[in-house]
């Protein structure tokens, strides 16, 4: 599996996978389930990463179903703020190496 962009820059630890999965889809909320089965980390790993991030209030509890708790990245927080805003800026800056190379070769 190729690495992200955003994971060649920052690192592909178990704790930036689970914020790149988090930012990505940071207008919904998760499961641990689908956080761990989605995001690329065990979910011992996971058990062992998330709680730093609750601690930080870089991630928040957003409501529960029936026994499962769903989680989402805090975007009231300035760290997460920043972590956000340096993903977008990667991809952005990653589409606009594309396409100027695919301009180069087209010409």
């Amino acid at each position: 599996m190729e690495k992200s962009n955003f994971l060649e820059v920052v690192g592909s630890s178990s704790t930036a996978k689970v914020l790149q999965y988090l930012i990505e889809g940071r207008h919904f909320d998760y499961t641990l389930t689908d956080i761990a089965e989605n995001g690329g980390v065990s979910w011992g790993t996971l058990h062992m990463v998330f709680p730093k991030l609750i601690k930080q209030k870089i991630v928040i509890k957003t409501r529960d179903i029936g026994r499962a708790k769903l989680y989402k990245i805090n975007t009231e927080n300035q760290v997460a703020r920043k972590l956000m805003d340096l993903y977008d800026y990667i991809t952005l800056n990653t589409l606009k190496r594309h396409q100027e190379k695919e301009i180069v070769v087209t010409t």
